[in-house]
């Protein structure tokens, strides 16, 4: 049994090294899309999956992913989450690395859902995965996030969402958000994200349907 666990081990351990190591080469759209929390972001990443096909790729949903694994990848995540650290910027761009190679073959394009969250991690992720295609950034203003924070605490029941550390958060966001699209004036695509979700899907589309 120990000889099977181990050579499990190094299995997983040699697929995150030549994934790692291996150059890619992408010819479909590569999508960071960016925005405060309460953007809305995730509904109109949902609207552009069902019309456009492309696959959606979230960090906190691969690494929820890899922790439910049970692999040895994951019980060490696990383990720094616990301890309420930060997982190495290295090990969330590995694995959307390798999800993006396991999609590459049937994929008609990649939504990077809520990365780079900062402006060295765009710079690895161009350097060692593809360059970016677009950005898409759903922008509004604090005073709307924070209203759409406040009502989704109260029908959700998060007492840790009030108005103090919903703002603490948008401080944090904006600070780093505007470092990280300031390297990229060209792909920006700066959407206004207060108006209904079909007005503004109407405004991706116009983007998206000229990729």
């Amino acid at each position: 049994m120990m000889n099977t666990k181990n050579r499990e081990c190094k299995c997983t351990r040699k697929r995150e090294y030549e994934a790692r190591k291996q150059k890619v080469s992408i010819n479909v759209p590569i999508i960071w899309v960016l925005g405060g929390p309460g953007s809305g972001k995730g509904t109109q990443c949902d609207k552009i999956v069902e019309k456009y096909g492309y696959t959606h790729l979230s960090s906190g949903d691969l690494l929820r992913k890899e922790v439910n694994s049970g692999s040895d990848r994951g019980k060490e995540l696990n383990a720094i989450m616990e301890r309420g650290e930060l997982v190495p910027v290295e090990v969330v761009l590995d694995l959307l690395k390798e999800a993006i190679l396991e999609n590459l073959p049937h994929s008609k394009g990649f939504l990077i859902d809520g990365y780079p969250r900062e402006k060295s991690q765009g710079a690895l992720f161009e350097k060692n995965v593809s360059p970016v295609t677009v950005i898409l950034f759903f922008d509004a203003s604090e005073d709307t996030l924070t209203k759409r924070l406040l009502h989704r605490a109260e029908t959700s029941g998060r007492a840790d969402d009030n108005e103090e550390t919903i703002k603490a958060r948008l401080k944090t966001f904006n600070e780093n958000n505007n470092e990280v699209i300031s390297q990229y004036p060209d792909k920006l695509k700066r959407i206004q994200a207060e108006g209904t979700v079909e007005e503004i899907f109407a405004n991706v589309e116009a983007i998206l349907d000229k990729l």
